[in-house]
């Protein structure tokens, strides 16, 4: 019997919207203080993020099964991602916010959340088909 339960698809999914969800907060926040004095830009490497949680999730499968009391596999979370960006900026308050490259950033993540939605929704669909037989 399949564990609906413990879709690797749902899984992988849940994963790029957590990460798309936080990257968005994050561009948010760069747009949010784009007039703050000395405020320094954030952004969260999606790819690179989304890539260690297969790998961990690949290694997961690969190690040997142990017990729940020896076993704490290392959770891979988008959090670990976020990297603020120290350069210097052409403005004289230190602020190194560019709007116009923010805002197109927000732009392509929402067009990537509403895509992985959609999968995520058609996925769901199926395994509601397959499971009324």
């Amino acid at each position: 019997m399949v564990d609906w339960l413990n879709d690797s698809v749902l899984t992988y999914l849940e994963a790029g919207l957590d990460g798309l969800s936080l990257r968005q907060k994050v561009l948010a926040d760069n747009i949010a203080n784009v007039d703050t004095p000395g405020f320094k830009k954030s952004d969260l490497d999606f790819e690179k993020y989304l890539q260690a949680f297969i790998d961990n999730r690949r290694e997961m499968k690969l190690s040997p099964i142990r017990t729940s009391a020896n076993f704490s596999p290392l959770r891979v979370t988008p959090y670990n991602f976020v990297e603020k960006d120290q350069s210097t900026s052409l403005r004289n308050d230190n602020n190194n916010v560019d709007i116009d490259l923010e805002m197109t950033k927000l732009a392509q993540n929402t067009i990537h959340y509403n895509a992985l939605i959609t999968v995520l929704t058609r996925h769901l669909d199926i395994l509601k088909s397959v499971a009324k037989g």
